[in-house]
């Protein structure tokens, strides 16, 4: 079977991107899964080598379908956008924001051509892509912005358990304010919708509680009786598989022992807390709403190591691997519906 082409955006060059990549593609289980392109900056990856004690060989090329694809060599989309003698490893950077903008632009642009099959991205650094005045503050923003999309969908996984946030970044306060018997029906349907992409055939959500005990019938809160619960019904009148509230303090063992296809957390941390209690390196997000698949480690350009050689690449390694796993289904998915790979 052809192996699908995963684009790798290189992502901040004075973090642990570059380590983190060239790390993660010695792995025999990557190459056996897909077809890993780079895109970023050959010389900074030569130097990731050298501190990483990582024995490879590059292979420049100019278009996706020029690649080789086998283990022992890197294939690498590059971009000559670097003073690399006088990067500083570990520093914020206007440089290094332009380039891991260039990056990712890129990366998204061979995946609305169809060229690649889903984007794996690594970190980037806000405060850089200020420096650069790059007019987005995150991967998100970019995403949005470049495929005109609107509200993208996070999911995490980490083994087996898929996590969905009903809000983003908010304080506590503002988040139950949004926890409205209106949201949680749609987004139990916008869950549905991103299962159903990836190819999860039985599709058993489950919404959390946000009180103790789920509130008791009100005894401690009445969120999940006045708006929660009556979301998660009005969602199941509509055909949908969806259970809860379920208490937040059980609900994500269940689904880590598959009883549940997902969990719809109510706010941000409560899902965070569950996933990378669970395996912090293993977490990895899944933006859903996007034409294209995009997986992502879920942590930081850890300048604080950054050039070290002793960042781990276990998050990148199952990243791409993800990304593997559900690109196919996903291509499909959105063929099916009419929708642009």
């Amino acid at each position: 079977m052809k192996r699908d082409i995963i684009a790798i955006p290189m992502g901040d060059p004075a973090g642990i991107g570059p380590e983190i990549t060239v790390k993660a593609l010695k792995s025999k289980e990557i190459y056996d899964s897909c077809a890993p392109l780079v895109v970023g900056n050959t010389a900074v990856l030569e130097k990731a080598l050298t501190y990483t004690e990582t024995d490879l060989q590059f292979n420049e090329i100019q278009h996706p379908s020029e690649g080789k694809y086998e283990l022992g060599t890197i294939d690498v989309l590059n971009f000559d956008n670097l003073d690399s003698d006088n990067l500083k490893m570990g520093e914020v950077q206007a440089q290094a924001g332009q380039a891991a903008f260039d990056y990712i632009k890129t990366s998204i642009e061979l995946a609305m051509n169809g060229d690649v099959s889903a984007i794996a991205t690594t970190p980037i650094n806000k405060e850089s892509l200020q420096a650069a005045k790059v007019p987005h503050i995150g991967h998100t923003e970019m995403l949005e912005e470049l495929t005109g999309s609107t509200d993208p969908l996070t999911m995490f996984q980490v083994r087996n358990m898929r996590i969905f946030f009903l809000t983003r970044h908010l304080s506590l306060k503002d988040a139950i304010g949004q926890m409205t018997k209106e949201r949680v029906r749609h987004y139990l349907h916008r869950c549905d919708e991103a299962l159903q992409k990836l190819g999860v055939e039985d599709r058993l959500i489950a919404v959390a509680g946000l009180n103790p005990h789920s509130g008791e019938n009100g005894l401690f809160g009445r969120e999940e009786v006045d708006e929660i619960g009556p979301g998660i019904e009005a969602a199941v009148q509509e055909g949908l598989k969806a259970v809860g509230p379920v208490p937040a303090d059980s609900v994500f063992h269940h689904a880590l022992n598959d009883k549940y296809a997902a969990v719809l957390s109510l706010y941000h941390d409560q899902g965070h807390i569950a996933a990378k209690m669970t395996d912090f390196e293993r977490t990895i997000s899944i933006t859903n709403g996007l034409p294209f698949l995009r997986t992502s480690v879920d942590h930081g350009t850890a300048f604080d190591i950054a050039g070290k050689g002793i960042a781990s690449s276990v998050s990148m390694e199952e990243c791409i691997k993800l990304a593997a796993k559900y690109s196919r289904s996903f291509y499909k998915a959105v063929n099916e519906t009419g929708g642009s790979r």
